[in-house]
């Protein structure tokens, strides 16, 4: 084949180290900017706001030091974010004992045919809308509802589960449940048998199995599950708002109070949003470094 001048420097053109540099920028152009408009600049601006004490909206942007994030060591807003972190890490946890049986069987156990469809019903509550689910389990909680009732029928004593810590982790283990399902399903799904067959052979017990075949293989969905529950969990506003009662008070509702409450400052309110964003961000450098470990052979 003949090729002409034209062609062989269009050649040149695609690999030169310019062009090379231009393409992933031209494709990654459109998401960049919006991550840059809705992510970079407001986070920018709350950090700005952060560092104004005692600032009301209307009142002059004048960036004077850090009183905000020294107020933020108080006792009684430590107590308040030490209990965001207790509330997300415990649902967490809850989330991983209920959810890693019901992946396993769905994923290992299950017909091939039906997996798909019970995936759907799993995530089902999740075409809801949360707010709904929460006043679901306000009826269903609150002492002349629908678990006291049945309670009471069978002779057994009622309950006092609403506005009690117990009641928001029903509802943010509810909510959060289908996506540790579904990204442990993701991973046992991929689970090497021979592996545990081979392990079996050996004369290993199941429970030896699990901890040393089993887990190894799918630590990054766990991983990257139980991330994600933390980090949903740690920014819960309506479970904890609407089962927890005053008595339960988070970052989340705290940073709520300082904007649209009685006594706004947005100063602090934004240093609340700053520190949550750096837990946040603390999480996923962890899940970043230890997610993708690769299990050992």
């Amino acid at each position: 084949m003949n090729f002409q001048k034209s062609d062989i420097y269009k050649v040149e053109e695609l690999h030169h180290p310019r062009a090379n540099w231009l393409q992933p920028l031209v494709l990654l152009a459109p998401s960049g900017i919006w991550l840059l408009l809705l992510l970079v600049l407001p986070t920018l601006i709350i950090f700005q706001l952060s560092l104004v004490a005692d600032i009301r909206p209307g009142d002059l942007v004048n960036p004077n030091g850090f009183k905000n994030y020294i107020r933020i060591f108080d006792p009684l807003y430590v107590q308040v974010i030490v209990r965001s972190l207790f509330f997300a890490f415990g649902t967490t946890i809850i989330c991983l004992i209920l959810g890693f049986p019901v992946a396993y069987w769905i994923a290992q156990i299950a017909p091939q045919r039906w997996r798909n469809l019970l995936l759907l019903a799993f995530v089902l509550p999740l075409w809801t809308s949360s707010l709904l689910r929460s006043y679901a389990w306000i009826t269903i909680l609150r002492p002349t509802g629908l678990l006291n009732s049945l309670l009471s029928n069978l002779g057994l004593p009622t309950l006092e589960l609403l506005n009690q810590s117990q009641a928001v982790f029903i509802g943010m283990s509810y909510s959060l449940l289908p996506y540790m399902v579904l990204i442990l399903y993701a991973s046992l799904e991929k689970l090497d048998k021979r592996l545990l067959e081979a392990a079996a052979d050996l004369g290993a017990n199941p429970v030896e199995t699990f901890w040393q075949v089993t887990v190894p293989q799918i630590f990054p969905g766990i991983a990257a599950a139980s991330m994600l529950v933390f980090i949903t969990g740690l920014g819960d506003f309506v479970d904890p708002e609407l089962l927890g009662g005053a008595s339960s008070m988070t970052a989340a509702r705290l940073v709520y109070n300082q904007f649209l409450g009685a006594t706004q400052n947005w100063g602090f309110g934004s240093a609340l949003s700053m520190t949550l964003i750096l837990l946040v961000s603390i999480a996923i450098a962890l899940l970043i470094k230890f997610g993708e470990t690769a299990p050992k052979r």
